[in-house]
């Protein structure tokens, strides 16, 4: 029996309320407002409304945890009391911008509050609590295998009082978005440092900085994931402020671990609540529908399906609970064997069973009249984004040989 807190109940309700009040109801306006936008990038009238709401009601910058609740007006919330809200979120895949706990953002401003001088909070990290900016985080390489984060060859140079930039990202989350103002940007600083972990830094360039040029937005699946999109960015001899280094110089690898286990364990919780609503209309679905006599859900293979999508869902939980409150213990690096665990085993779980919603479904679960799809390729991303599922399993593989083998 989990036990959350009771400002965690109490969000849990009012959100579930605000989901039933507003999110479902605003779907279909959602997507007329965005198949009918000019600039599929820009800010959508529904979402503004309703993060107005959510602001009014509460129910604003969720995400916020426990070590930096002076940024929120809730006080933050632990890991295992937060799960619950992502999860609510996740049954609607664009919602939880509408409570500023989407990501990248929410990652960027963690890393913000950890990391950045409090000038740098002052420009960029206020403007993203508040709502009034986006962000992104140029990781990824093309030419590299960036699942081997040292192969990483954006150029970055101390030149006097600034940093010059010179390489090209891709797959950048919100780069496309028009709102977009602030790039966290990992690159090579130090190349010929003995240790590979510290060869790297981490600086803050501004969207608009001479030189950073977006040469296209990319897809997955077809899908362009607006209004948020992903871009491939060449940053062009950038010029930014020496004192735009986060944390300081080699340190950027440190902060990219520091970042990315939250992240993981929040792509987890959303992607839970995606299986469960495409549980829960399939159930709905199959009644609806007859072949040979009878309704589907009266066929063995139809059942069977069911229940282990239930199963399977129930098991997501139980790990991703345990990950949260290990998490809130000990902190994400001495949890990263169960942030691995549920990194590799979420998103591949609930891409079966989303899969298994969309054949019951027929040729309509593989269109946009179901939200099946693009959940499909929400939990296919997933497995590469934040690090593919072979190096996690490489890294936790070893790391569970060393400790029952010494």
């Amino acid at each position: 029996m989990i036990d959350y807190s009771d400002k965690s109940l109490q969000l849990q309700q009012r959100l579930q309320s605000f989901m039933e009040q507003y999110i479902y109801p605003g779907e279909i306006t959602y997507a007329e407002q965005l198949e009918q936008a000019q600039n599929r990038f820009a800010p959508l009238g529904l979402m503004e409304e309703l993060k107005a709401k959510a602001k009014q009601q509460g129910l604003w910058n969720l995400f916020v945890p426990e070590t930096h609740g002076e940024f929120s007006e809730h006080g933050g919330l632990s890991n295992l009391d937060y799960y619950p809200l992502a999860e609510m979120m996740g049954r609607v895949l664009w919602s939880a911008e509408v409570f500023n706990c989407n990501a990248p953002d929410t990652g960027n401003m963690e890393v913000l509050m950890k990391y950045a001088t409090p000038a740098q909070q002052a420009q960029w990290l206020q403007p993203l609590l508040d709502g009034e900016i986006r962000s992104s985080y140029a990781m990824t390489e093309p030419q590299v295998a960036s699942s081997d984060a040292t192969n990483i060859e954006l150029s970055m140079v101390l030149d006097g009082d600034e940093w010059l930039v010179d390489g090209r990202k891709w797959f950048i989350t919100g780069a496309m978005n028009e709102r977009t103002k602030i790039i966290i940007v990992m690159g090579k600083s130090d190349p010929d440092n003995a240790d590979r972990h510290q060869q790297q830094t981490q600086v803050l360039v501004p969207r608009d900085t001479p030189g950073v040029e977006v040469v296209r937005a990319l897809t997955t699946l077809g899908y362009d994931d607006a209004p948020v999109g992903h871009a491939e960015i060449r940053f062009n001899q950038v010029r930014v402020p020496a004192e735009n280094v986060l944390l300081g110089i080699g340190r950027g690898f440190e902060i990219a671990q520091g970042r990315l286990g939250p992240g993981r364990m929040h792509h987890c919780m959303r992607l839970i609540g995606a299986a469960q609503r495409a549980l829960e209309i399939s159930c709905q679905r199959v009644q609806e529908r007859a072949t040979f006599g009878r309704k589907l859900g009266q066929h063995q293979s139809v059942r069977e399906d069911i229940a282990k999508s239930f199963a399977e869902i129930e098991m997501m939980r139980l790990l991703v609970q345990k990950t949260c409150h290990h998490m809130d213990q000990v902190g994400p690096q001495a949890a990263r064997d169960m942030i691995a665990a549920s990194k590799t085993s979420v998103p591949l779980m609930v891409q079966g069973i989303i899969d298994r919603c969309m054949q019951m479904h027929g040729a309509g679960g593989l269109s946009s009249d179901y939200f099946l799809a693009e959940a499909f390729n929400y939990a296919r991303w997933c497995r590469q984004a934040d690090g593919p599922d072979q190096v996690h399993q490489m890294a936790l593989g070893k790391q569970i040989i060393e400790r029952y083998s010494g």
